[in-house]
Parts: C-alpha cells; structure tokens; sequence
C-alpha cells in the first residue's frame, strides 16, 4: 500500500509540474495586436469544435454508461467508465488550450531570442505529454484505491478510449478537410502561399493542427498508456499476486520521472541566434534527441533495479518493448525526412507527373513496414520466452515508458507549426519568419516519428489486451482451422479497410464542402485578393466541425457493435480471431498510411524550400497533389486506425460475459 501511495503522490506532483508550465507559458508576452487576433481566432475555433464534440459525446457516453449498468447490474463498473471518459477528456482539452496560447507566444518570442522561441513551443508541447502520464496514472490509481478490483480498470480504460475514438477521428476529419481544402484552392487556384491570410480556410487549417495532432494525439496514447499498464495489472496480478500488479504501476512512476529529467536537457545554445536555418534546425534537433535519449538511458537503469528485485529476466522484455518503439520511431523517421532517399525520389517522380509522385509515396509506405513488423515479431517472441504472458505485457510497457517526453516532443510539432503559419499571416520580419520556420521543419519529423510511435503503442497495447481476453476466455489456443475463428480474422482483417473507407469519405466531403466555401467567399467578395475585404474565417470552421462530426458517427458504430454481434453470433473464439485479424491487417495499413502520407508531405515541401523548380513549378503542383492524397492517409485514416485495432480488444473483453 505504501508503494501504490507513493506512486500516487508522483503522479500528482508531475501534474503539479504540468501546472506550473501552463502558468509560465501564459505569462509570456503574445505579441503586437495581428498576432493576438490571429490567434484569438485560431483559439475560438479550437473551442468550438470541443465545444460540439464533447456535446456528441456526452449523449453516446450516457447511452453507453446505461448500458454498462444494465450489463454488470451494478454502478462500480457506469461510474469509473466515466471516471476514465472525464480525466482523458480534460488532458486533451487542457493539453490543447495552451497548444494555442503556446504558438502566438512563441511566434512573438523568435523576435528577440530563438532559443526562448523553442522553450516555449516545447514547454507547451510539455504540458501535453506530462499532463497525459500524470492524470492517466493518478486515474487508476484512484480507481483501484476505491474499488480494489483490478476487473473495474477496464472500464476506465473503455472510457478513454471511447474519447480518443471521437477525439482521433473527429478531430481528423476536421483538420484534413480544412487542410485539402484550404490547399486545393489556394495553392492550386488562387497560387497563393500556404498560411496566406487572404484564403479564408487558413484558420480552420491551423484549428486542424490543434484538435487532430494535440487533442487527438494525447487522447490516443492516454488511451494507449493506461491500457498496457492496466492489462498489465490484471495480468500481474494473475501469475505473481500482488507484486505483479504493483510492478507496472513502479515502472509508470520511473517513466515520469525519467522524462521529467531527461526534459531540462532539451535547451538550445545560444549560438543558434545568429546561425542559417540549416545549422537552427539541426541544433534544435539535436536537443530533442539528447534529452529523449537520457530519459531513455535513465528509464533503463531505474527498470534494471526495480527487476533485479522481482523477477530480473522481465527485464529483458521490457527491455525489448522500448527498443521497438525506438526501432520504429527511427524507421519513420528514415522513409519520411527530405534528407532521405525515399522521400527524394517521391520529390524526383514529380518532375515526371502526379501519377509518379502517388506510385512512389505507396512504394515507399509499404516497405517501411517491413522492419517495424520484424521487430514486434521479435518483441513477442522473446518476451514470452522471458516472461510467459506477463513479459508481452510489459513489452507493451517498454514502449510507453518515456511517454512523457515523447509526447511532449511530438506536440511541439503543431505549436511549432501554428507559429509559423502566425509569423506568415501576420507578416512579420523575414528573419522571424525565419526562424519559426526553423522550428516548424524539426516539428515535421518529431510529428512523422510520433505517429509512427503512437501506431507500435497501439498495436503492442492491443496485443496485451488480447492475451487479457485470452485469459479471462481461458482460451489457451486460438486455432486457425475452428471455422468461427477463421471468419472472425478474416472479418477482423476487413475492418480497418472500411474503417479507413469511411473516415477518408468523411474528409472527402468535408473537403468539397470547404472547397465549394471558399471558391464562394472569393467568388463574392474579390477585395479578398487585394485585401480590401476581409475573409469569414469562422463559417469554413463552423462548416467543417459540422462535416467532421457528422462523418465520424459510422466509423464510431461500426467498432463498438461488430465485437459485440460477433460474440453473440459465433462465440468468444470468433472474437479471439477478429481481434487477431483487426491487429495485423491494422498495424500494417495505419504504417503505411503514415509513412507514405508524411514522406509525401515533405516532398512537397522539399521542393517548396527552391528545390527541382520550387513553388509554382509543375513539379510543385504534383507534388501537392500528392500531398493532398497524404493529407487525409497520415492525418485522419492512419492515426485512427490506432484507435480501431484498441477499442475492438477493450470492447470485446468488457463484453465477453454476453458470449460465455
């Protein structure tokens, strides 16, 4: 008990610290009068859309709850569904809200200092990632001091993940409709730039950035976090009593305090003030990476100790899971960067057509699948061999467990991209300009390396809820030659393609529905080009949060009541298998969405910085296109497929009492 209580008290000092960043990054000067309305307007477009969406949410959550009521005959199992719903929620809605405090002051701030202009875009990525360890943590910890019942985390785990489904793809929707359509008209129309202030969907492209990539990223691996200490638990708890339960939940506290540490290395010199853009993204890089790697190396060392006193070869699966995550991190790091081949000759086919830069960014997302798969073959393997079920769970920690710092410098990626888009619009001097853009470029790879963290997550996260189902079903086989079984995988396996279908049509219409809007407020109002009218930047978001929230509702259904009838139909083997098939066909589509949709978006920019004829050559226009098609791949279809493969294993392990 003194163990759990410590680890509590960890978790609420880390959202204390959480607390503190927040304070810091709002007393920050926000810049002269055009950055603050620009902002102010990026801000209540982000609301709004919340606003909506959590209004959505709350009828499907109190339809649910009542149906967990009525299926447990009790309210323990109703209260910490919700319980888990409130805290995933109010991480991504804090975690977002100073996202947009965080980009109008660090867009002011490159106009005296670059290095301040960093530590406040990765401060409040900061408030991010450790607000979504520390409340995750503190919930279950919460949870099992109450209830004692390691049976009930799983509905806290169902309600965060209820929430990442609506926030992922919702927030997904949203952000590639107004992106496609802001770029479809103003860079191929109207040859305007990007952030133009002048293309009246360029808000609603820089809300996108805030509620997909902060809300929705955190609420993913909120979800991710808390289902693989959980599994763990129930696990531990299983094969070694007590002790195994405590393990995960020590291993957590050591994670948060790894990142904690390892996060006051990521400074940049001083130097950097003066250098070329070259050398300021490099250095900023460089800080990223020396303070990832030392909460890393100190993660190690404080699970080698905590092992060496339970069970010393667990060790070595935990082990395993976090190099995974790097492995992975690295591959898409490799097949999306401009500085690599792959992403070169995506950037080459566009001299040739549009048709070329599409076949080589689909050649390049299916082989970065390759080494990500081998090495979860790897980590299974071998962590059985270490630790029977109970070492794939903790694999499945190992990749989370500097999620913290991770996190944090994946949603620098969007504050960092908000304030260049802020430094454009706002038309600021060329060398603020400069250097937000500086910051904006390694944002671009921590984004591409986040994603492909957060799909290794999800897939090692399902993969414990899996063995959970497996052992709570007592199914200590899943043969392949029983007929329920096999249908179930081959039905698992169709799913993440509709799921992607649908999610893609969403953005689809959303993004005529933006086109047809801004083709309209151009057609209407021509002073916008000259900029004697002024641009309705709140009906393109008004028109998109409806479009997004709409489009989500089949995706939604679709997941939650397919493991259900499943089970009902052909029995728990059959939804063993659906889980199996929904985790392999999902894992490899949502790398290969991502990997081709972020390598065909810096090509596109690649060009953009003067290469291979620059802005406004054909190259250019092919190569947007190609970045079009990457939009809605890397964007919305491919990070919600980490949610799909997830919530089928927590739904069909909450629902199991119907099949047995």
């Amino acid at each position: 008990m003194l163990l759990i209580w410590l680890s509590l008290i960890v978790a609420l000092l880390n959202i204390g610290f959480v607390f503190f960043l927040a304070k810091r990054v709002q007393k920050m000067n926000p810049g002269p009068k055009r950055v603050q309305e620009i902002a102010r307007a990026i801000r209540i477009g982000a609301k709004t859309f919340l606003k909506r969406e959590f209004k959505a949410m709350l009828l499907v959550f109190l339809f649910v709850a009542l149906l967990l009521a009525i299926l447990t005959k009790g309210i323990g199992a109703t209260l910490v569904f919700l319980f888990g719903a409130l805290t995933s929620s109010i991480a991504g809605y804090t975690g977002m809200m100073i996202s947009t405090i965080a980009n109008s002051r660090t867009a002011n701030q490159a106009r005296q200092s670059f290095p301040e202009s960093f530590k406040i875009a990765i401060q409040g990525g900061e408030v991010m990632g450790f607000l979504v360890v520390g409340s995750g943590l503190a919930g279950i910890l919460i949870v099992w001091l109450i209830f004692r019942d390691p049976g009930l985390l799983i509905n806290y785990a169902f309600g965060a993940s209820l929430v990442a489904l609506f926030m992922r793809v919702g927030g997904g929707i949203f952000t590639k409709s107004a992106d496609v359509g802001a770029d479809l008209v103003g860079k191929v129309e109207k040859n305007i730039p990007e952030d133009d202030p002048r293309n009246p969907a360029v808000i609603a492209d820089n809300v996108g950035d805030n509620v997909g990539d902060i809300a929705g990223m955190g609420s993913d691996l909120f979800e991710s976090y808390v289902s693989t200490i959980i599994a763990a638990m129930v696990i531990g708890l299983a094969v070694y009593g007590i002790r195994g339960l405590i393990v995960p939940l020590l291993l957590a506290v050591i994670g948060i305090l790894s990142s904690l540490l390892g996060s006051f290395f990521i400074k940049v010199s001083k130097d950097l003030e003066k250098k070329r853009f070259t050398e300021q993204t490099k250095g900023v890089g460089k800080a990223m990476n020396r303070g990832i790697i030392i909460a890393n190396f100190l993660m190690i060392l404080g699970a080698a100790f905590l092992l060496y006193f339970f069970v010393f070869k667990l060790f070595f699966a935990f082990l395993l899971g976090l190099l995974t995550g790097f492995l992975i991190g690295k591959t898409a790091e490799y097949y999306t960067t401009a500085k690599r081949r792959p992403t070169l000759e995506i950037a080459r086919a566009s001299k040739v057509g549009p048709s070329n830069v599409i076949m080589e960014g689909l050649i390049t997302g299916m082989k970065s699948t390759v080494l990500p798969v081998l090495a979860v073959a790897v980590t299974i393997v071998l962590a059985y061999y270490f630790g029977g079920l109970y070492g794939i769970a903790l694999a499945s920690m190992g990749i989370l467990g500097v999620l913290g710092i991770n996190l944090s410098a994946d949603c620098y990626g969007p504050i960092a991209d908000n304030a260049a888009g802020i430094a454009e619009m706002a038309d600021l001097e060329p060398e603020v300009r400069q250097r937000a853009e500086a910051l904006d470029a390694v944002g671009n790879t921590t984004a591409a390396m986040g994603k492909g963290f957060a799909i290794g997550a999800a897939a090692l996260a399902t993969l414990a809820w899996l063995v959970t189902f497996s052992q709570k079903a007592q199914l200590s086989t899943i043969n392949l030659l029983n007929p329920s079984v096999l249908a179930g995988f081959f039905i698992g396996g169709m799913l993440p393609f509709l799921f992607s279908a649908l999610s893609m049509k969403g953005v689809s219409k959303g993004a005529w529905t933006v086109v047809k809007e801004v083709r309209s407020q151009f057609r209407e109002k021509p002073g916008i080009m000259s900029g004697t009218d002024k641009p309705d930047y709140g009906r393109v978001v008004d028109l998109a949060t409806k479009k997004s929230l709409k489009a989500m509702f089949y995706p939604a259904f679709l997941v939650v009541i397919t493991p259900v009838l499943l089970g009902l139909l052909l029995g728990k083997e059959a939804v063993a298998g659906l889980i199996c098939g929904a985790l392999g066909s999902g894992f490899l589509l949502a790398l290969l969405m991502a990997n081709s949709g972020a390598a065909w978006d810096n090509a596109k920019k690649y060009i953009e910085a003067g290469n291979l004829g620059g802005k406004g050559s054909l190259a250019h226009k092919a190569a947007v296109i190609g970045d079009t098609l990457g939009d809605p791949f890397k964007d919305t279809a491919g990070p919600s497929l980490n949610i799909l493969i997830k919530l089928i294993g927590i739904v069909s392990l909450i629902a199991l009492p119907l099949f047995l």
